[in-house]
């Protein structure tokens, strides 16, 4: 259908069918129009596997859905750093979605990670905005690719779930587009959603589904996003204003308050233009007709293939923190020729999804226990612990960990299966603190007294204090789907090496995480404190030690990365770079390095990151083989946003061009000039004396009537206000003249 299309259709629809497509039917499905070509539509719960409501056993019941397949959870599939893989993987969430007939999955999640206690940590990607909008942006590719719409949400800065619904998240202007509007305009740009969801909260005292800079200056007018915006459920607390703001759908339905009447309302009374509405009613058609394949659901899928690129994405996400040598020999790959002994209960009874809306009902489930005893024999095994999701009764802690130290001393090796439990980690809430159960914990002092050779395997959705497990070899296997059990019994036995990196960093201790002291707020109120300096630029600015740093990951061969070069051209916003690298598997066996790529201003007149992270690619390569990656850099790697010109600002100098295997291991650095664009701020009777000096129209004149000022007091008067300067009569510089300057400043 043309737009001439879409015009008739509107033009077919009374005010009230218009009204009423901009909320919904129900508390899942759009509302059609009688008479027109407009469909309903049924969006549900994303964004790692359809979440259809079974409405037969209970709509509102996170559990009663139709099986689906579970894949890994985005913490997970961040840490594969790798786009074209999360393609992959949206493009089978599309395939069912389509098949279940639905026309929008919910998802995915690009809200930063600013802080590890946020309980919605385990459903966003990365504490980075480069790598959450790239991996956002391939998952919505994916999705899109079937016909099926996406929705990117928590836009914006839905950072917590603290009194999400209300609080007012206070963020300075620069930490709000570097950081936490840059991975939604990422994700915009290379994925294009279809649909964008608001989030709950507050941005500046407003709520962000009426606030029309947000929805409609920077959205639609800067980012030149043409999709629509839907509210997050239950989440409108003024109609008009919303749709004022460019909030064009309200979900769900609302029971005994409905505000299709305060729409029709307003437009009969002039309160508001009808065209108003027929912008958000024709976003509503558009994506109708672009979802229409959607509804014709077949329920049929090929549900084995969709659990093995489960389990793949799994095997590719897991981080591998630590391999250290025992006996001389590093512990991981489990050595076929050892025994191995299995603790943890996570191994009979696997931690695989996060907890609140995003809970899918899996096709199958596979658990790490019955997968390794298929590649290893009936291996020993003791749970260790207790958990919620586990067997109706235990034995008491004591008598456990007695198990389990049995089972270690019988054995080569133990392999510990340790991390959260769902009820400790959820939407709804935040964490309080970051430290394993403390029943885990003395399991692994106990263990570890008795046998050296530990392997831990940690699912959990955000990241832990590591600090008491000290095990020669660690590995984070996060949260991975259905298929996570089967992918890490391919890790442990070899059969796939990890390729998995850290997409965001874990501190020694909670009290080192920048944000820690402004989390989660108070009195309706958080103040976004650390500013910029979220997550590796606050440690890195503060050179302080982290238990692991972002990027990092091991597997099991070694690379190499050199001969790097850096060559830049333009200047200002045409200023563009190219970085190239040689990365060589310098090892015995098969594996794959992601390449990062960061860029540092060596001085700067504003606050920036030591540095920060502009690309990165994956590489696989085979022993001994070698590739050059190259990547290109246009100006916003070198930006900062200007508060006061109100724009992308490259400032001319020194950067240094980074790349390495994560933030801290670098294996070169090349220093490169950029020429930056001009900065002409613009005055006011405020303006300082040192701005005026800077002001390419009054520098000269500026100099010769400060050149009697002794040195002393021009660096006293230099940041002083200039009417203030005259008015006291320290220069010769009258207030005629400085009126003169205001005007020829301002022309």
């Amino acid at each position: 259908m043309t737009d001439a299309d879409v015009t008739s259709t509107l033009s077919a629809l009374t005010l009230e069918q218009k009204a009423s497509l901009l909320s919904g039917f129900d508390f899942w499905t759009t509302k059609s129009a009688a008479g027109a070509d407009v469909p309903a539509m049924t969006l549900t719960d994303g964004p790692h596997g359809v979440r259809l409501a079974d409405m037969d056993a209970g709509e509102m019941g996170l559990a009663n859905a139709k099986p689906a397949t579970c894949f890994p959870t985005a913490v997970t599939l961040a840490s594969t750093w790798n786009p074209a893989l999360l393609e992959r993987v949206g493009g089978a969430l599309g395939v069912e979605s389509k098949a279940l007939g639905v026309s929008v999955l919910l998802g995915p999640g690009a809200n930063i990670k600013r802080d590890p206690r946020c309980g919605r940590n385990f459903e966003y990607f990365s504490e980075d905005p480069t790598l959450s909008g790239d991996m956002a942006a391939g998952l919505i590719r994916g999705i899109q690719s079937q016909g099926v719409g996406s929705s990117l949400k928590h836009y914006a800065v839905n950072n917590q779930e603290n009194d999400r619904m209300r609080v007012s998240a206070d963020v300075d202007e620069r930490a709000l587009r570097e950081v936490y509007l840059a991975s939604f305009e990422r994700a915009v740009a290379g994925g294009n959603p279809w649909t964008i969801m608001c989030a709950y909260n507050q941005l500046n005292g407003t709520y962000v589904h009426q606030h029309k800079w947000l929805l409609t200056t920077v959205l639609r007018d800067e980012w030149g996003w043409d999709g629509l915006v839907m509210s997050d459920w239950g989440a409108v607390r003024d109609r008009l204003a919303a749709l004022e703001a460019g909030l064009d759908l309200e979900m769900p339905a609302r029971i005994g308050h409905p505000t299709d009447q305060q729409i029709v309302d307003a437009v009969r009374a002039g309160d508001m233009d009808e065209a108003l509405v027929d912008t958000s009613v024709r976003r509503i058609i558009d994506l109708a007709l672009r979802t229409a394949d959607a509804r014709e659901a077949s329920a049929e899928w090929d549900q084995a293939a969709h659990h093995e690129l489960a389990r793949e994405a799994a095997a590719e996400g897991a981080v591998l923190l630590r391999n250290d040598e025992v006996d001389g020999e590093a512990l991981l790959p489990l050595d076929p020729a050892r025994s191995v002994g299995i603790v943890g209960e996570f191994a009979r009874t696997p931690r695989y999804q996060g907890a609140g809306s995003s809970q899918v009902v899996p096709t199958r489930l596979s658990t790490a226990l019955d997968a390794l005893r298929d590649a290893r024999g009936d291996v020993p095994f003791a749970p260790g612990f207790a958990i919620g999701e586990g067997p109706a009764s235990y034995a008491s802690a004591a008598d456990l960990i007695a198990e389990a130290v049995r089972v270690a001393q019988s054995v080569d090796t133990v392999v510990m299966f340790l991390g959260l439990p769902g009820a400790a980690e959820s939407e709804g809430f935040d964490r309080e603190h970051i430290l394993l159960p403390a029943d885990q914990r003395d399991l692994f002092a106990a263990v570890a007294a008795v046998n050296a050779r530990i392997v831990v395997v940690l699912s959990h959705g955000a990241v832990v204090d590591l600090r008491e497990i000290t095990a020669p070899a660690i590995l984070e296997a996060w949260l991975g789907g259905q298929a996570g059990g089967a992918a890490i019994a391919d890790l442990l036995t070899g059969a796939a090496a990890p390729s998995g990196k850290l997409a965001e960093t874990i501190p020694l201790r909670l009290e080192d995480a920048p944000s820690f002291g402004s989390f989660p707020g108070e009195y309706g109120h958080v103040r976004y404190a650390e500013g910029l300096l979220v997550g590796y630029r606050g440690y890195d600015v503060r050179d302080a030690d982290v238990a692991f740093p972002f990027g990092h990951g091991l597997t099991y061969t070694t690379f190499e990365i050199d001969d790097v070069r850096v060559a830049a051209s333009g200047e200002g916003v045409d200023v563009a770079t190219t970085v190239s690298a040689r990365v060589t598997n310098t090892g015995s066996r098969a594996g794959a390095e992601v390449v990062q790529v960061y860029v540092g201003d060596v001085e700067s007149t504003v606050l920036r990151p030591v540095r920060e992270l502009r690309a990165f690619a994956k590489v696989a390569l085979e022993p001994g083989e070698s590739t050059v990656v190259s990547f290109d850099l246009d100006d916003r790697a070198f930006s900062f946003w200007h508060p006061v010109l109100q724009r992308w600002y490259v400032e001319g100098g020194e950067f240094e061009v980074a790349v390495g295997s994560s933030s801290r291991d670098l294996a070169a650095t090349v220093l490169v000039d950029v020429v930056g664009d001009s900065e002409t701020l613009p005055l006011t009777e405020l303006s300082t004396i040192g701005e005026l000096r800077r002001h390419p129209a009054l520098a000269e004149e500026m100099e010769e009537l400060l050149a009697s000022v002794e040195p002393a007091l021009m660096a006293m008067i230099n940041d002083i206000p200039a009417e203030t300067v005259v008015s006291q009569g320290w220069i010769a510089l009258t207030p005629e003249k400085w009126a003169e300057f205001l005007e020829r400043a301002a022309n």
